[in-house]
């Protein structure tokens, strides 16, 4: 398996645009007439499903009509969800381009498309005026991003003084030796992963205070057994969109990652943070 950037691991995903549209019209939906419920069972690419989106939403103190930013938002389901389920406005940024069409389509198919916006940009360097957003959240999303510090410092800038910003993301632990953060860098673009302690560090340097993290490991790692069995089941279609040695690819870049949290050498954090009244 050879080196990978966001963008390229993003584009030969399994879970995509194609997909979800599949796996509806295998249930029998029209697509002429979804509803974004419709969506829910398939396009959040994330640990926990709508439970874990609510948590955040509710960390991130989203309330109806509230201006909301995704980071790294991929097709947009949290954002749609966000939006149907909280009546706010969000708009996500995503690096992948086909994942940003995607997740537009997506919207438009379900109404939402007036209320849900995905931006093609680096969440390192923002396209928005600061003090934009009421709330900001993410979910496994900035372990693609090299410079957290910088992110941050973005999410601090583009929200407004005591916005919050409510995140989860996978985290390093002291077993994890270089060698594995090098492979996890190559096969799937994870870079510059953090700790929990300096995730919250580099918060509270980016303009946070009431930061909070919590560790999620013990969860994670129970949901890791239904994702294997997830990406096993949609054996047929990845092997119809990328070959078999796509499918095999994959298949052998998660059983690595899995061996690595079974091993307690990664794991998962939800972190959350207040933007500082007094830093604008």
């Amino acid at each position: 398996m050879g080196p990978t950037g966001v963008v390229d691991f993003y584009d030969r995903h399994p879970i995509s645009e194609t997909q979800v549209i599949e796996a509806l019209q295998r249930r029998g939906v029209d697509l002429g007439r979804l509803a974004p419920e419709d969506l829910f069972d398939w396009d959040q690419d994330h640990y926990g499903g709508l439970a874990a989106v609510d948590v955040l939403t509710r960390r991130a103190g989203v309330v109806p009509g509230a201006r909301v930013l995704d980071v790294c938002a991929g097709l947009g389901g949290p954002a749609r969800f966000i939006a149907h389920q909280r009546g706010a406005r969000v708009i996500g940024i995503d690096l992948t381009r086909s994942r940003c069409a995607g997740g537009r389509r997506l919207s438009r198919m379900v109404g939402l498309d007036g209320r849900v916006w995905l931006v093609n940009g680096d969440a390192q360097a923002m396209p928005f005026s600061s003090g934009s957003f009421a709330a900001a959240v993410s979910q496994e999303g900035l372990l693609h991003v090299p410079d957290k510090a910088a992110v941050l410092r973005e999410c601090a800038r583009v929200l407004v003084p005591g916005g919050r910003l409510a995140f989860t993301d996978w985290v390093a632990t002291p077993r994890l030796g270089d060698d594995e953060r090098h492979r996890l860098a190559d096969w799937m673009a994870a870079v510059s992963l953090q700790t929990i302690d300096s995730y919250r560090a580099l918060l509270g340097r980016a303009g946070f205070v009431e930061v909070e993290g919590e560790d999620l490991s013990a969860e994670w790692g129970a949901i890791l057994p239904e994702r294997l069995r997830m990406y096993r089941a949609m054996r047929d279609e990845t092997i119809a969109r990328f070959g078999h040695a796509g499918y095999d690819e994959y298949r052998q870049l998660y059983a690595f990652f899995v061996g690595l949290v079974a091993a307690g050498k990664l794991g998962g954090a939800r972190f959350s943070g207040t933007v500082d009244r007094g830093i604008f």
